[in-house]
């Protein structure tokens, strides 16, 4: 499981490297768009590796996009969890569908 520590690690490699700072929010997004590729990929090769790396890369990269706009990756998933911990839906071919778009 990741924990705080660990985005703190995030945070720290990709200051070092200049990244937060040196690379444009515009340019991380191109570079989340990628992984989400190579994620894609790797679902539809049913290569869990691939998968895993692929979530792992882009939770990197979303970590870094996050620090460039001045908020810390753990707020944005504590407001994503405050915002569905309550939500009701069904599934729908399957996919959650919200309640209130039903």
């Amino acid at each position: 499981m990741t924990t705080n520590s660990q985005f703190e690690r995030i945070r720290n490699w990709a200051h070092d490297r200049n990244i937060i700072r040196g690379a444009t929010p515009q340019m991380q997004f191109v570079k989340l768009i990628e992984e989400i590729g190579e994620l894609a990929e790797g679902i539809a090769k049913s290569r869990k590796d691939a998968v895993v790396d692929g979530i792992g890369d882009a939770v990197v990269v979303l970590t870094i996009l996050a620090a460039q706009h001045d908020v810390a990756i753990e707020q944005c998933i504590e407001a994503a969890w405050n915002e569905i911990k309550d939500r009701k839906g069904k599934m729908l071919n399957g996919v959650f569908v919200k309640e209130a778009d039903l």
